[in-house]
């Protein structure tokens, strides 16, 4: 498996295809939530592709926002879940990040996915697009992370 990181005008028109594709796939259609993708954030966010055999099986992005950089649309194919790559794309994102503080709004439900890379809930749960999330910060990329 390669994970590799790029800005957005370096995804070749199949990478950002293939990003949308699995994107909607497992947001839209698997989750049963229609929710407004692509948002805009994509042109001035890093993206994290993991490919396996030139097919794209994970990712995720790193938004520069005006609190610091926010990991989102961490997502997995159904075909490589149970493996790790969930884990290996978070911990691509906190070294992408460095040292710097983090947050995401993660699905309330990965609440201790996230935690086990000392992401720490931070206020009430909230509804997203009809699904419960809460915020969760990252004081900085220092301490170890699970692999």
């Amino acid at each position: 498996m390669d994970v590799t990181l790029r800005r957005f005008d370096e995804l070749t028109l199949i990478e950002l295809h293939d990003v949308l594709r699995l994107r909607a796939d497992v947001f839209v259609v698997e989750q049963n939530c229609p929710y407004p993708d692509p948002d805009g954030a994509d042109p001035t966010s890093l993206h994290v592709l993991a490919q396996e055999e030139g097919e794209l099986i994970g990712y995720a992005r790193i938004q520069e926002t005006r609190d610091g950089p926010r990991i989102g649309r961490v997502v997995t194919a159904m075909s490589a879940r149970g493996h790790g790559l969930g884990h290996a794309l978070v911990r691509a994102c906190v070294a992408a990040i460095g040292p710097r503080p983090s947050f995401l709004l993660a699905q309330d439900q990965l609440r201790a996915f996230y935690a086990a890379h000392g992401f720490v809930a931070v206020g009430s749960v909230f509804l997203e697009d009809g699904i419960p999330h809460i915020r969760m910060e990252r004081a900085s990329a220092e301490p170890d992370i699970p692999r």
